[in-house]
C-alpha cells in the first residue's frame, strides 16, 4: 500500500496540472508537428511502462487507478508513436478528448485525496 501511495502522490497532482492546463491551453495543440507528437507520445510509454513495472496490482481498491493509468498511459503513447499525424488532427477539440480529460482529471483529484489527506488522516489515529 505504501508503494501506491507514493504513485499516487506523484500521478495525481501530475494529472490534475496536465488536465487543466490542456483543457485552459488547447489551442496550443492545432498546429503540432508529427515529430512533437511522437515524442509526447514516446514519454507517454516511458511513464505507462515505469507504472506498470512498479504497481501491476489487480485489486479490488483505488489503488487499480494506478495500474489502469499505466496501462492507459502505454497505449496513448503506442499510439501516438504510430500514427502521428493522426492524433492531433482538427481545429476543434472534440467532445471525446474533453470527457477523457475530465475523467483524467477526476481520477488525479481521487489519487491526490488518497496520498495526501487520506494519509495524513490515517496517521492523526482517525
Amino acid at each position: 500500500m505504501e508503494n501506491s501511495t507514493k504513485l499516487a502522490g506523484i500521478i495525481g497532482p501530475t494529472l490534475i496540472a496536465m488536465n487543466i492546463t490542456e483543457i485552459m491551453t488547447s489551442h496550443i495543440w492545432v498546429n503540432v508537428a508529427a515529430t512533437q507528437t511522437y515524442l509526447a507520445g514516446l514519454l507517454w510509454f516511458i511513464a505507462g511502462l515505469s507504472i506498470v513495472r512498479s504497481h501491476n496490482n489487480w485489486t479490488l481498491s483505488w489503488t487499480v487507478l494506478i495500474t489502469l493509468i499505466g496501462w492507459f498511459a502505454i497505449l496513448i503513447g503506442l499510439s501516438r508513436m504510430a500514427f502521428p499525424e493522426t492524433v492531433q488532427q482538427g481545429t476543434e477539440k472534440s467532445s471525446f478528448i474533453l470527457v477523457g480529460q475530465v475523467v483524467l482529471l477526476i481520477i488525479g483529484v481521487v489519487l491526490t485525496f488518497k496520498a495526501y489527506i487520506q494519509k495524513d488522516k490515517n496517521m492523526n489515529g482517525q
